[in-house]
């Protein structure tokens, strides 16, 4: 193995795969920089990943997506797992004091807040975000200029994915496999975790191609966009060194003649061991 990041990626990976086991806790603090915002009240829980403050302000739980019913084809309204994370949500912070930080682009295109969120419960404290995920009620994701925190996120998340907690119990939410290349395309425009032996990776003027398999017109693909190399420049990812080996990927499913998932973060590539994932479906 190559030094650089993908020396640091194998820790980084086994850090990933015992963050259930080591930190029970892992809702109470990130370890991501973020930029401190105001504190406020929880006045109504719209849905899985969105608060009305009591200045009337809308704030988006940035990197927890909670399910919602287009994930297993339900209509709007009519789906458990999406019902359940708005409940959760409203136990957890519903009249609650909430202190609001920052680690990116604050608004989204609906004027909605991209905050991460703390919860002032007495004498505690919690982060908002790290709570759903290790519940099983949302899974990590990040957005191009909002990726602060995606690894503390990613983390978070894999406690209830191994102990299959709350939406990683149902079959909507499996791990797909890479070569189902044709069924992924069923995916497209859905979040989805992909998992696979990267056959080949490419560098075509700073665009990053790994390809899943030997048709690239047809096979899954992952790319990373020239203006997405630096936070992997940054980490001395060694993209040619992933050649061979299994890997998670997470994103957003578009066709682009086979299915493909564009990533802007190193913690959106998760280096696997080499025994078949028990998350994989079958």
């Amino acid at each position: 193995m190559t030094g650089g990041w993908l020396g640091r990626a194998g820790r980084f990976s086994i850090m990933l795969f015992s963050a259930a086991i080591a930190s029970p806790a892992f809702a109470d603090v990130p370890n991501c920089e973020l930029e401190s915002g105001p504190a406020r009240a929880v006045a109504k829980v719209v849905d899985g990943e969105t608060l009305v403050l009591d200045d009337g302000s809308e704030v988006r739980l940035i990197g927890a997506l909670p399910p919602r019913a287009l994930d297993g084809g339900a209509e709007e309204g009519m789906w458990p797992l999406e019902a359940a994370a708005k409940a959760e949500l409203e136990r957890l912070a519903l009249g609650k004091s909430v202190e609001l930080a920052f680690g990116g682009r604050r608004t989204d295109r609906y004027g909605r807040l991209l905050a991460h969120v703390f919860v002032r419960d007495g004498s505690n404290r919690f982060w908002l975000q790290g709570a759903m995920l290790q519940d099983g009620h949302a899974r990590a994701y990040a957005l191009p200029g909002n990726t602060a925190c995606l690894a503390d996120l990613v983390s978070a998340e894999a406690a209830a994915r191994e102990a299959r907690l709350g939406l990683w119990a149902h079959a909507s939410y499996e791990v797909r496999s890479a070569d189902k290349y044709r069924e992924l395309l069923r995916f497209r425009s859905t979040y989805q975790l992909v998992e696979g032996r990267a056959i080949t990776v490419s560098d075509v003027r700073r665009q990053i191609y790994l390809n899943f398999g030997i048709n690239w017109r047809e096979d899954f693909t992952v790319t990373v966009r020239p203006r997405h190399r630096r936070a992997f420049d940054d980490a001395q990812f060694d993209f040619k060194a992933l050649e061979g080996r299994r890997i998670r990927v997470r994103g957003w499913i578009e066709r682009r003649g086979g299915p493909l998932i564009e990533v802007y973060h190193p913690a959106q590539i998760e280096i696997l061991p080499e025994h078949a994932s028990p998350d994989l479906q079958p």
